[in-house]
């Protein structure tokens, strides 16, 4: 038996330690995780995915952790993913499990796992989307990616999640940068979070009068505006609902499929990405001397990246 197949045995009772271990197979791109998610993938499309993303300070990690909190309540697993900033040193995430969500570690139904962006600009690692899969394929009910924050760029978080919901607060701009090109397409759901300040109801009505301008087709859905104090818990369950009705409208029109289809699609772009960067990396000085030298140019310079080393 192989060691993919000893861990897919122990991932189907949702091992802790079997999760971590396949995680960190994934992560370093080892060829046992590829294996292993090979076996895996057939048994995948069964979880809600749901990604949570918007400006940093926005309140997401408390949102996440009342989310966990009502899911849990009702009966229902959760995987988090929670991407975090790079260590300019080490690379890992500065952010650690330990300081997100401490209620849940002893919590067999609930299972956190911190990544780092390693760099990449869209806020998601190249391994999310296949941790996200490793999840999905383990049982769990719903998957949360939680985003690092890093403003407009978030709107990779659209092809890793089935629901993407957007947190905006009061007393930030962000009813002025919800109107920017890239982040009101992203969203599902809008959150007001925070909805306790001052100045929640105008990021609500900024954001009401942004949908009403854009006309959607009749039968779209129309994406609600949700108020949240995340901190006491207030209007959860209202958020809950509604991402519930948006994965209803996705099954009713048979588009969970498609999702699903376009997770792998984006899952095989971070990678091919990643691979390009790491091939870059390891030629660039030399490609650098040549160019300024005259002896090649940009462009051929990337051609030469897609040939063996």
């Amino acid at each position: 038996m192989s060691a993919a197949t000893g861990l897919v045995d122990r991932l189907e009772r949702r091992d802790e330690r079997a999760l971590a271990r396949a995680m960190t197979l994934i992560e370093r791109q080892d060829l046992a995780g590829e294996e292993l998610l090979r076996e895996l993938r057939p048994r995948t499309g069964s979880a809600r995915v749901i990604g949570v993303t918007g400006s940093p300070g926005s309140g997401k990690s408390t949102l996440t952790d009342a989310v966990i909190a009502k899911y849990r309540a009702a009966g229902d697993s959760v995987g988090v993913v929670a991407i975090d900033p790079s260590s300019p040193f080490s690379g890992g995430a500065i952010l650690g499990d330990r300081i997100r969500m401490m209620r849940w570690h002893d919590d067999p139904g609930v299972f956190i796992r911190s990544m780092a962006t390693r760099g990449h600009l869209g806020g998601l690692a190249a391994a999310t989307l296949q941790v996200v899969a490793l999840l999905d394929a383990a049982g769990f009910d719903h998957v949360i990616v939680e985003t690092v924050g890093v403003g407009q760029s978030e709107i990779d978080i659209v092809e890793a999640a089935d629901t993407t919901v957007l947190v905006l607060t009061p007393g930030a701009g962000d009813g002025v940068q919800a109107f920017k090109a890239g982040v009101m397409e992203i969203a599902d759901v809008f959150c007001v979070n925070k909805s306790d300040l001052p100045g929640a109801d105008r990021v609500r009505q900024d954001v009401r009068g942004a949908l009403d301008l854009a006309m959607p087709a009749e039968d779209a859905w129309r994406q609600p505006i949700v108020a949240t104090v995340a901190s006491t818990g207030a209007g959860v369950d209202d958020l809950l609902v509604r991402i519930a009705a948006h994965h209803d409208h996705l099954a009713q029109r048979g588009l969970l499929e498609e999702r699903l289809r376009r997770r792998v699609r984006a899952e095989v772009t971070a990678l091919l990405g990643a691979a390009l960067r790491s091939a870059w990396e390891q030629r660039q000085e030399q490609a650098v001397t040549d160019i300024l030298a005259g002896v090649t140019t940009p462009r051929q310079a990337v051609a030469e990246l897609w040939r063996p080393g």
